[in-house]
């Protein structure tokens, strides 16, 4: 075999950001939109990349010189994610990789952890390497951490195992939840966040002001434990009053940001059960759940406030070989 073609999905996070950067559980979602990964090897010992949602257009570098230097940022998780899989399991050939996305990197939806977990998935079934999904989350994690020296691997998680999970840092657990139907409404909020950046200014906060933000997490955490058993028994109502918890902490962190305040107070008065951020916060995405009878009042309400209605499936198949 010398091409093979992987997908993987994007995700959201459904509760406990931040606090999962310090070995807190979350729960984070799969979403339906995928970014497809063609890897193919070619004779001559040379890297390069086509990644045309990143502005990529024909990179190229030596094999040898994989991970040295400076990358595109578009660029850098595919090229560490390579680099990372020819150190562990070293082959003699080039290498040329194309990504297409159905999401704009844009939304926060995880597309650079799901395009390293396609990388690393093509790369296993092409030197027959067959590595089971905990192997490829080690490898993909690693390559995260390599770049931003931070991050939780939730949504590497995501990507590889698919539906919806009850995670812990480092994939300490992952754990997959039998959840059936998960009725999110998602708005964007046209600001894309800085997640590396945002996690650093809240590790300042908690520098400053270790037993208050250690005590937010410790809260975060039990809301988390709360909120799988309330999604499990699909309990919206409950599960939604705990998003409401959830962002009243994040907020107390200083993550949640006007524009994203603005939607998720519209969705709550629209009639939402709940309403909170997703992810890093200051931008990116929102979530809220509301009863079937109050969904369009609440996505009119989400776009009146300025915000984008995205239509997402949630709980979706994780990495995959492509035809």
């Amino acid at each position: 075999m010398k091409k093979v073609t992987v997908s993987a999905p994007g995700k959201l996070v459904l509760f406990g950001e931040h606090a999962v950067v310090y070995g807190r559980p979350c729960l984070v979602t799969a979403v339906g939109q995928r970014i497809k990964t063609t890897v193919e090897l070619i004779d001559e010992p040379i890297f390069q990349l086509n990644a045309p949602d990143v502005s990529i257009s024909d990179y190229k570098k030596p094999m040898s010189e994989l991970g040295k230097g400076e990358a595109p940022k578009g660029a850098k998780f595919v090229e560490i994610a390579v680099a990372n899989f020819l150190s562990k399991y070293p082959f003699q050939a080039g290498i040329k990789v194309t990504t297409k996305s159905q999401f704009s990197s844009q939304f926060g939806f995880g597309s650079s952890s799901a395009s390293t977990v396609c990388v690393i998935k093509a790369l296993s079934e092409l030197f027959s390497k067959k590595l089971s999904n905990k192997q490829i989350f080690d490898l993909s994690y690693k390559t995260v951490l390599d770049i931003q020296r931070k991050g939780s691997g939730f949504d590497v998680a995501a990507a590889i195992y698919g539906g919806t999970l009850y995670y812990v840092t480092g994939g300490k657990v992952i754990q997959s939840l039998n959840i059936e139907n998960l009725p999110l409404i998602v708005g964007y909020t046209g600001v894309k966040a800085d997640t590396v950046t945002i996690v650093n200014q809240v590790a300042a906060l908690a520098k400053k002001y270790p037993k208050q933000i250690e005590n937010i997490y410790t809260s975060i955490q039990s809301i988390v434990e709360l909120a799988k058993i309330s999604l499990l028994k699909s309990d919206w109502q409950s599960s939604g009053e705990l998003m409401n918890f959830n962002e009243g902490l994040l907020t107390t962190l200083g993550v949640e940001g006007k524009k994203l305040a603005d939607m998720i107070y519209a969705a709550r008065e629209a009639g939402a059960y709940g309403a909170k951020l997703s992810g890093a916060g200051m931008g990116d995405c929102m979530i809220a759940l509301a009863s079937p009878s109050k969904v369009r009042s609440v996505k009119n309400a989400i776009t009146q406030a300025e915000g984008q209605i995205i239509n997402v499936k949630t709980n979706v198949e994780g990495v995959r070989i492509e035809p």
